[in-house]
């Protein structure tokens, strides 16, 4: 007999919608979640979830890419917008939430991964942007849920009201993780090897958008990039332009250097293989030879040795371009991840019932192309024993990923919903034997 999860579901549509302007609205980006994790705990709490906060959840030595002079700034902020101060202590400075629903009746242990960070870009001010004339665009400069990660945190409040409100219908655990840092790949090794996961018999992550349409579902997703994040520090010797330039030693040059090799590095013949340099800082003035440059880059490819080809090279490079302009530097590591592969049986289930949960289309298969922090995690549940899958829910966008005119269809929220609570439900009869 089928157990059949209910709920509200045009109530639950409207919490969904008003939940993703909240966090819109109050964009924050790696490791700065304060507000955004503050009030998912404040939610989950009052839904009865065990909370799980800091070294329960990361693995502190294995954190990547946090810049920890924007950390008290950043808590600051939190508070100015409302954060609970106590839950602010809870975090021990660090943001992300764990949440678990015992049912306190044998049964399997699920989890589902939203990640809630923001992307360091600038939010479009144009009228015509939807967010802005009906006023829950971003409230801070160069920051904006500019990725969908926004709406990835409403489902996952979404799923857990649908959750406590069935509670005496579940069986076993279910894990929720709010993952702090996905951009930039710089948090998911560190949940993962913080062993929080590692009883999970059946892992769920999912993105909106990434070219999908309205009403698709792909189960399947192919070629995920592994990557490597890096900072390359440059540092050299000042001088007058005019009066000594050849006592100063060119950070801005070694650094320009290094760049145009990076962006010259051959691709390779086994995989798709990537590099991108996202920010150059540099120098004092325009009559000071520059003493420092910062360069921020990434590289990909299909497999771990892909990735590693490329990023040898840009250790290569880096090391050339100090030597060949007499300074020194220093390659500071940001962020990794690796590539994932579902679970044939995972992906079995997600295409018998998607046509259920409000998509009209469900595929098997479609090129991811890009990175995903929940590699680690994904990697780690199956290490352990468990089942896993990361799956794409289709959505129309304004503009692509990464854009500051970025927009989703808000509609595709609850059949994310839906989606995550039929496959507890036919994973729930499927261990009680119905």
């Amino acid at each position: 007999m089928v157990n059949k999860l209910t709920f509200d579901e045009q109530a639950l549509s409207q919490r969904l919608m008003n939940y993703r302007r909240e966090f819109h609205r109050y964009p924050e980006s790696a490791w700065c979640e304060f507000f955004t994790t503050g009030r998912i705990a404040g939610l989950l709490e009052n839904l009865g979830f065990e909370l799980y906060f800091s070294d329960s959840i990361i693995a502190r030595d294995a954190i990547m890419g946090r810049d920890e002079t924007s950390i008290a700034d950043a808590q600051q902020r939190a508070l100015s917008w409302g954060a609970d101060a106590n839950i602010l202590s809870k975090m021990n400075g660090v943001t992300g939430i764990g949440a678990e629903l015992d049912t306190g009746r044998e049964g399997p242990v699920y989890a589902f991964r939203f990640d809630i960070d923001a992307v360091e870009v600038m939010e479009s001010q144009d009228d015509s942007h939807r967010p802005r004339f009906l006023g829950f665009a971003s409230l801070l400069p160069g920051i904006a849920h500019a990725c969908g990660h926004d709406a990835h945190a409403s489902i996952g409040l979404g799923l857990a009201e649908v959750l406590a409100e069935n509670k005496e219908k579940l069986s076993g655990k279910i894990k929720l993780l709010f993952q702090p840092a996905e951009e930039g790949c710089r948090a998911g090794k560190a949940i993962a090897e913080s062993g929080w996961l590692d009883d999970v018999d059946y892992f769920f992550a999912a993105h909106i958008g990434m070219n999908v349409p309205s009403g698709t579902l792909v189960c399947d997703p192919q070629h995920f990039l592994c990557s490597s994040k890096f900072d390359l520090h440059f540092k050299g010797k000042p001088a007058h332009a005019g009066i000594e330039p050849n006592a100063g030693c060119n950070a801005l040059a070694a650094a320009c250097t290094a760049v145009t090799q990076m962006l010259a590095i051959p691709r390779h013949r086994d995989g798709m293989t990537r590099v991108n340099v996202g920010q150059l800082t540099a120098g004092d003035g325009r009559n000071v030879i520059p003493d420092k440059a910062i360069l921020k880059g990434e590289t990909r490819g299909e497999n771990r040795d892909l990735n590693n080809y490329m990023y040898q090279h840009v250790e290569r490079i880096a090391q050339a371009s100090s030597m060949m302009h007499g300074v020194n530097v220093e390659v500071h590591a940001q962020g990794e991840a690796i590539g994932l592969h579902n679970d044939i049986e995972l992906v079995e289930l997600l295409a018998s019932v998607g046509y259920g949960c409000g998509f009209n289309n469900v595929i098997r298969e479609k090129d991811f192309g890009a990175s995903e922090d929940a590699g680690y995690l994904v990697d780690r549940v199956q290490a352990k024993g468990g089942k896993a899958i990361y799956c794409m829910v289709g959505s129309d966008l304004t503009a692509g990923h990464h854009n500051g005119d970025f927009d989703i269809d808000e509609s595709r929220m609850l059949p994310g919903v839906k989606l995550f609570t039929a496959v507890i439900e036919r994973l729930q009869n499927r261990f009680r034997g119905s």
